[in-house]
């Protein structure tokens, strides 16, 4: 039994995040230069090394800290990428990650070991082996997503109004939606808890700002499904 094992080829194992980003206008992703980029240009996603101890998620949390310093955030694999020329140098397979963060929350975290700079989706630079497939793969899950459950609300500040959140979900769809059916929906989910307090310098009357209400949030996450189809 043990020759089955010995007699294999020995394959690492690499974590990588597609971390994605609100600026409050545009999604965007964070993308760095690792030292392992094929040219000047090349950018790569946030990654890593599994190491014998971990399992994944524990790794790919590690890595994320390690690198950005983020803790506690909404992390969920995404693909398994294992063509055997994806990697040059050595046979490797990828396990692929989706973070979502705020980019005002987060824009100064990123380790300075890295040259770490944001990219708009519409604006994405060359990218290293088949990061630009796990990026579009990423795209596609974070769609999904949005479209059956809240996670949309990870991407935004602590505090925020209807109109941001409006602006957030067309940014992940790119596609527009009509305003009073978008607050109607969203409202009537429950989720949210209206503050007494409005954003200043945006209209006369000014927006009120709303929390998730962390509760329902948790609770009744799997319960709303469909509710972004307006």
């Amino acid at each position: 039994m043990i020759n089955q094992y010995e007699d294999q080829t020995k394959c690492l194992v690499a974590l990588d995040s597609i971390i994605f980003g609100f600026d409050g206008e545009v999604v965007k992703i964070l993308l760095v230069k690792r030292g392992i980029e094929e040219t000047a240009t090349t950018w790569s996603l946030m990654g890593g090394w599994l190491r014998p101890e971990e399992d994944l998620e524990n790794a790919a949390s590690r890595i994320l800290n390690e690198l950005t310093g983020l803790e506690n955030i909404y992390l969920e694999q995404l693909y398994a990428f294992g063509a055997p020329d994806r990697d040059k140098i050595s046979r490797t397979v990828a396990v692929v990650y989706f973070a979502l963060i705020n980019v005002k929350d987060y824009d100064e975290q990123v380790s300075d070991s890295y040259e770490a700079r944001w990219f708009a989706l519409d604006d994405l630079p060359t990218l290293l082996f088949d990061h630009q497939e796990m990026i579009n793969k990423g795209i596609e899950k974070l769609r999904y997503k949005a479209a059956q459950h809240p996670i949309g609300f990870e991407l935004l500040p602590e505090k925020f109004t209807i109109p941001q959140l409006q602006k957030l979900y067309e940014a992940i769809f790119n596609s527009t939606f009509d305003k009073r059916n978008f607050s109607r929906k969203f409202l009537s989910t429950g989720l949210l808890k209206k503050l007494n307090e409005k954003q200043k310098g945006h209209s006369k009357k000014g927006a009120f700002y709303y929390q998730v209400d962390s509760d329902k949030y948790q609770s009744q996450f799997n319960s709303f499904l469909n509710f972004t189809r307006f």
